[in-house]
């Protein structure tokens, strides 16, 4: 299926309904009609968050503690599901008849492959099969037999988009990446209502063991830290926000002073107000966090 490619820039949304209505009338005609649809079903409830840290997840010489960072992500799977046993957290979300695909970040500042491992041993451990569990990052991945997407992206800052986390995460499966970038990022929610993506995901974990807040994704020592944490959720808007507001937050702490992302991350308010995939505003956004609160930065 073939995109127009048309330029929402930032002005056009910002004017609030007025904007998320040129916004509509830019897009293509399926896309419009999924989305109005959307919107009718819409709940206005608010989107729930995770924030789990663990100041020894990383040594000195930034290693992963596997036993540390397996905790935590158990600690996300029982928070998120309300269930107490780890594996039957896994079970509710995922069964073994599912063909899951795996999508992490894959180059410059990538996801740690211990979470992506972790993630995997989790899913055995609840009862699905080896063979069901496959990567699924890149243009040339076939999605059609894959019922279910984990997305696993690194939190970063990006010198195409201002950021390149959750939402982007997916650009790949466009074809055309580059069609994605400075003002066009406003369309990288419309990746989303693409048949072979729509409705799949069912589980988002950002990596932010070692972020990166300018530059990104190129890996520029300066600008990486050890936040040594993991945001989790449902809502890619919500956790690209609050994504948003730690890079943002460590960005102003670098330089002592207000030090805006640039390009303006405009995909992310997009995303809300055009897409309907999620919540932008932080007053919508339920932020639960957990174990260590050192430089939580929002």
């Amino acid at each position: 299926m073939k995109i127009k490619k048309e330029a929402i820039t930032r002005r056009d949304f910002l004017r609030g309904t007025a904007g998320t209505a040129l916004g509509l009338t830019l897009l293509p005609n399926w896309l419009q009609a999924d989305i109005k649809k959307e919107t009718k079903q819409a709940t206005g409830e608010k989107s729930l968050v995770l924030v789990i840290r663990d100041e020894n997840v990383l040594d000195s010489s930034f290693k992963v503690n596997r036993q540390i960072l397996s905790s935590m992500v158990g600690q996300i799977m029982t928070s998120l599901t309300g269930e107490k046993e780890v594996n039957r957290a896994w079970s509710k979300l995922f069964s073994p008849t599912d063909v899951i695909g795996l999508v992490p970040t894959s180059v410059m500042n990538p996801t740690h492959n211990e979470l992506i491992e972790i993630i995997s041993e989790s899913l055995v451990a609840a009862g699905i099969p080896r063979a069901n569990i496959r990567p699924a990052q890149g243009r040339s991945v076939e999605l059609g037999s894959i019922s279910a997407l984990i997305s696993l992206p690194g939190l970063k800052a990006h010198w195409l988009t201002g950021i390149g986390t959750v939402i982007k995460n997916y650009i790949l499966y466009s074809g055309t990446p580059r069609n994605y970038h400075y003002e066009d990022s406003t369309k990288l929610g419309e990746i989303w209502h693409l048949p072979k993506v729509k409705g799949k995901t069912r589980l988002i974990i950002v990596d932010a063991l070692r972020p990166v807040c300018d530059r990104g994704p190129q890996f520029d020592p300066r600008y990486r830290w050890p936040y040594k944490g993991l945001l989790a959720g449902t809502d890619p808007v919500a956790l690209d926000a609050v994504g948003l507001k730690i890079i943002q937050a460590k960005r102003d702490e670098l330089r002592g002073e207000p030090w805006p992302i640039s390009p303006p991350p405009i995909s992310i308010e997009a995303a809300d107000k055009i897409y309907k995939l999620g919540n932008s505003q932080l007053e919508n956004i339920d932020i639960k966090t957990m174990a260590w609160a050192q430089e939580l930065l929002f």
